[in-house]
């Protein structure tokens, strides 16, 4: 596999309290959209350097969990606190106990992460730029900036963003965007769910600056659009733990083939099945290289015409066990 560089401007530490028997069980882990990227490359054996802003005791913390994973941390020392939350899933749903997005970037901080990520896409040639926790925790123009910036000195540019940092990194040249359908309508972008609305949409980013799009729409097949062609993305429903981390984990997917030289098709295969086995962990962003190969074997993308609405399928452990055994 290749090399892929996050622009991951301010992770946040987590702790999750889980019951076993009856008793806390507590994990702290470093957190955040590019974090749980990264672990998903680390996992299909991507090499990662994630740029990002780290500060005050939370800072100091996560940037030592995310180095002892394997990723090579390109840190700035920042002013302030870096975010944090703590979730209690003791119920079987994540409660929130307490929160904190973390401060606002300052100018000097921005510059060294700008000048960091610049070089460190340059040299690995595949670049994710992920969001903050925090709306305003980066000027919006950073993204079209980095995007446009890294675009000229040739790197594939991948993003996992909506609203106003989606709207600048396309403005800047973006190879791949992915995308959730509610993002999408709740953005204004699609007038609402249904495949047609959404390909609208899509169409509308490829004018705006996307390569190709992805729209993953949760239970239903995801959407791809490619050199003016859109298919579906289809992949059996697999027995969910936790939904959450399933899309950055099929944004690190495509990632991490794009770097190796694969197709957008190919990656969008890997990306897919990384997402779906995402999903029967507890783990955000993680996943087992060897099971996910197997998975990326039940993935079908076929023109939308001919598979426009069809529902996603849903098998029992058993039945999915077979399916894979037949690889």
């Amino acid at each position: 596999m290749g090399t892929v560089v996050i622009f991951a401007p301010s992770p946040v530490l987590t702790v999750t309290v889980e019951d076993i028997d009856g008793t806390a069980d507590i994990h702290v882990h470093a957190g955040g959209q590019g974090v749980w990227q990264a672990r998903m490359l680390l996992a299909l054996g991507t090499s990662v350097t994630m740029c990002g802003v780290f500060s005050g005791e939370t800072g100091r913390v996560a940037r030592h969990l995310i180095s002892d994973e394997g990723v090579r941390v390109l840190s700035v020392e920042g002013q302030g606190n870096s975010g944090a939350y703590i979730h209690d899933r003791r119920g079987g749903e994540r409660r929130v106990v307490a929160e904190s997005p973390g401060d606002q970037l300052t100018r000097h901080e921005l510059d060294q992460l700008y000048g960091l990520t610049l070089q460190a896409g340059m040299d690995a040639g595949t670049v994710i730029l992920s969001g903050a926790v925090r709306e305003d925790a980066v000027p919006v123009d950073v993204y079209r900036r980095l995007a446009a910036d890294l675009g000229t000195a040739g790197c594939t540019v991948v993003t996992d963003l909506a609203g106003e940092r989606l709207a600048a990194a396309l403005a800047g040249g973006l190879a791949v965007v992915k995308i959730a359908d509610n993002e999408l309508v709740d953005s204004g972008r699609a007038a609402g769910p249904e495949p047609h609305q959404l390909v609208e949409a899509m169409r509308t980013l490829a004018d705006e600056g996307a390569r190709s799009v992805i729209v993953t729409r949760a239970h239903h097949p995801s959407l791809l659009l490619d050199e003016g062609e859109v298919s579906e993305v289809h992949m059996p429903e697999l027995q969910s733990v936790d939904p959450h981390g399933a899309g950055d984990s099929l944004t690190a997917g495509v990632a991490a083939v794009l770097a190796d030289g694969g197709s957008l098709h190919e990656a969008v295969v890997l990306g897919t099945a990384a997402g779906a086995q995402n999903v029967t962990r507890h783990g955000l962003g993680s996943g087992e290289a060897e099971a996910i190969r197997r998975l990326a074997g039940l993935v079908r993308i076929v023109p939308l015409e001919a598979g426009e609405a069809e529902p996603a399928q849903q098998l029992s452990p058993d039945e999915l066990a077979r399916k894979i055994r037949e690889q």
